[in-house]
């Protein structure tokens, strides 16, 4: 069975109108009810404006910006399409809770290239919950939402690595329970995990599964573009050229970045929740977000 995504907006963007007009007209109820009660029709309108509503309308970016955030639960296993609510916040962890979307293993998940890692993790929630044949549909109607008309995976991604945490962060009111580990300003190097997943292994599975191997996917890109190089003539030797210097910059952070990582990785850092989320960031604060 398929889904559209729209159409299901379309039945939830209802459903926020009819509640919202509901309580409306309930609230205004009420104040008639209070206005007669006490003669002050002269002095007090009965009629609320639309702003004043404690309720929303539904918004397509924010819904969409929500769907997002909720598979990247589901894929770290804090909720799971198996089961209602919260499902994973620290404790002892059941496996048995989850079959449709099958939580990573290690409790991290890289953003730096579209095939793998959380953008993959995504578009795989996207198929699964709402089906493979409407798949590129659904895609299409994300990115719309998220503002771009072109390559949907390609704007999915880019929200994921540019724009995902800060939303995140906002919402918690920079007491994020996702963290971002960057390698620096240029962003050679993003990843994701979950704080009630952590534990003191995390940082040397991270060094030694995620950061290395991609830093020597750099080192491979940028001895393919040195054979390139010396293999042209002419204005395509200025395009290898700042390619090439765009990946020795990246390397160089990836570098001090490894080496951070490495050092905060052999002191195998504790966490302890019950401190507080800003506490514990400190301690990582030079390889976060």
């Amino acid at each position: 069975m398929s889904y559209l995504i729209s159409d299901k907006f379309k039945e939830w963007e209802a459903l926020c109108d009819e509640r919202f007009l509901r309580l409306k007209e309930n609230e205004e109820k009420i104040n008639r009810y209070f206005i007669d009660l006490y003669g002050i029709s002269d002095e007090i309108d009965p009629y609320i404006d639309d702003r004043d509503v404690t309720l929303r309308h539904a918004d397509l970016q924010r819904e969409i910006k929500s769907l997002i955030s909720y598979s990247v639960g589901c894929i770290f296993g804090r909720y799971s399409l198996d089961r209602e609510g919260l499902c994973y916040a620290g404790g002892k962890w059941d496996s048995t809770a989850y079959s449709t979307i099958i939580p990573c293993c290690d409790n991290i998940m890289p953003i730096n290239n579209i095939e793998d890692g959380l953008t993959a993790a995504v578009i795989d929630f996207i198929s699964k919950v709402y089906g493979i044949d409407t798949l590129d549909e659904n895609l299409a109607f994300i990115a719309s939402a998220l503002g771009s008309e072109s390559d949907p995976r390609q704007t999915i991604h880019n929200y994921l690595q540019k724009s995902f945490f800060a939303d995140h962060a906002k919402i918690y009111k920079n007491r994020p329970i996702y963290w971002q580990f960057t390698s620096g300003k240029k962003n050679a190097f993003r990843a994701i995990m979950y704080i009630h997943r952590y534990n003191d292994e995390l940082l040397s599975v991270l060094e030694k599964k995620y950061v290395l191997p991609y830093y020597n996917e750099l080192k491979n890109k940028l001895v393919s573009l040195n054979s390139e190089y010396t293999a042209v003539k002419g204005s395509e030797k200025n395009r290898l050229r700042r390619d090439i210097s765009r990946i020795h910059t990246l390397m160089l952070e990836m570098e001090g970045f490894i080496n951070k990582l490495h050092q905060m990785a052999e002191k195998s850092i504790k966490i302890d929740l019950d401190d507080g989320v800003k506490i514990n960031y400190e301690k990582f604060k030079d390889i976060l977000a």
